[in-house]
């Protein structure tokens, strides 16, 4: 079957990838068990947890290390098990990996490039790491996976949503779990040309580094290809905490729809600067003004409080989800935490078990043979529906959601509504897909 892939110039059609089913074995040669960095010699393993504690993302950072945390626990057979109950594959048994006690450093990104890669790199040469996981931010993400590709570790990406992650600066020791910019558009687009209509002028805010740059461009090529216009796009820096400045203009441009391609502290400064302009209240063209903001989380949501009222935008994953393996990971770190967790959380716990299930599958530590049992890996029970790990860029391909910010919540938590769980096979693309142009996979890098 074929679909519509959107591009800047148009629309581009390519075949869907296959479905997913369950898990295979993996089978491995021998030739895959040879030496390589930080092979684990004790009776314990390390897993590097890097994370922004402090910066603009601290927040979701900080969120994920909780799940980190979680995931040690349950990989040890300590708690509940949280979706080791859940998941389809049953290599997991709760003893660690490979009979190996998990234990974890973490680190701080700063939500800085270089920051991130010193402390990545201080925790594969000083403490042992064999797996890197963790971020939020995809300059991060590219900075670490290249670092872990030289190095020969496993980088198991945190929260990264630019396409560049999977597209150009794709690592062949590189794999992630969230979601991309494309997909956000892709699973967006129908819902806005259903609540907004298809004659609309779009202003974009813009985060000024890859992931901005590859959100708006997806947004802006699927709202132009259902018949939307874009008015103008700005890029603000990612240090900016005051976006005044960059809304005043939107109020003279001719656009009746601004979107916010920002995430994290800086997403619930701009969202409040363009409430504080009354731009909800106003009509342009005949039409009432709205706000678009492409990637939610829940933690941003909170942050904005009753200014994101009404705002239509994407998400990985959300606690609501009624499945068996989001409910056993909610009530996990509900009551370790005693809140729900965030999308950014619920990927770097997925993220944790995929790992130590590869291992486990693949019989060794060895990163390529961990690449090899992920490559094509089908799977379920993790919380977005059935789900594969694309061999040819390393993409998790699974349904996504879209999100509304609730007009009555309850509490901080509930913020956010699930408005639809857009299909895989709608947000699906071709590996060669211009948007992901550039760049190759590589070989596996096992280090030492």
């Amino acid at each position: 079957m074929s679909k519509s892939n959107f591009t800047r110039r148009g629309l581009l059609k390519t075949s869907a990838a296959a479905g997913a089913g369950l898990a295979l074995p993996t089978y491995l040669s021998a030739a895959s068990h040879s030496g390589y960095t930080n092979a684990p010699s004790g009776s314990t393993v390390t897993l590097g947890f890097n994370v922004p504690q402090t910066g603009p993302y601290a927040e979701e950072g900080l969120d994920e290390l909780r799940a980190q945390e979680l995931a040690v626990q349950h990989l040890n057979g300590e708690g509940d098990g949280g979706m080791l109950n859940t998941f389809s594959s049953k290599a997991l048994k709760g003893n660690g990996i490979l009979g190996k006690k998990v234990t974890f450093v973490s680190g701080d990104t700063q939500t800085k490039s270089d920051a991130a890669r010193a402390s990545a790199k201080s925790m594969i040469e000083k403490d042992g790491a064999i797996m890197i996981n963790g971020g939020s931010s995809s300059g991060v993400a590219v900075a670490v996976q290249g670092l872990c590709q030289d190095a020969g570790v496993i980088f198991m990406a945190g929260l990264t949503h630019s396409n560049d992650t999977t597209g150009k600066d794709k690592k062949a020791n590189g794999f992630r779990h969230f979601f991309n910019g494309y997909m956000s558009a892709a699973a967006l687009a129908p819902v806005l040309k259903n609540a907004y209509g298809s004659d609309r002028r779009a202003y974009h805010l813009t985060a000024d580094y890859t992931w901005g740059w590859t959100q708006q461009e997806s947004i802006a090529a699927a709202t132009e290809a259902i018949g939307w216009e874009t008015v103008n796009n700005v890029l603000t820096p990612l240090a900016s905490t005051d976006f005044s400045s960059y809304i005043a203009p939107v109020l003279n441009s001719g656009a009746d729809v601004l979107v916010l391609n920002h995430y994290g502290g800086n997403m619930v400064n701009s969202l409040s600067n363009a409430i504080e302009f009354d731009l909800l209240s106003k009509q342009v063209n005949g039409k009432n003004f709205e706000i678009v903001v492409p990637l939610y989380s829940e933690l941003m949501a909170a942050g904005a409080g009753d200014n994101v009222k009404g705002v239509i935008g994407s998400m990985n994953w959300n606690w609501q989800l009624q499945d068996e393996g989001s409910k056993a990971f909610t009530k996990s770190f509900g009551e370790k935490y005693g809140r729900p967790p965030s999308n950014s959380a619920h990927t770097c716990y997925v993220q944790t078990l995929l790992y130590a299930d590869a291992c486990e599958r693949a019989g060794t530590f060895n990163p390529c043979g961990v690449v090899e049992a992920l490559e094509d890996f089908d799977f379920d029970g993790l919380g977005n529906g059935p789900t594969t790990y694309r061999g040819a860029d390393h993409q998790c391909f699974k349904d996504v959601l879209v999100m509304k910010g609730k007009e009555n919540p309850t509490n901080q938590y509930d913020t956010l509504e699930i408005v639809e769980v857009t299909p895989r096979a709608q947000v699906e693309y071709a590996p060669d897909h211009p948007m992901f142009a550039g760049g190759e996979l590589g070989k596996c890098n096992p280090g030492a």
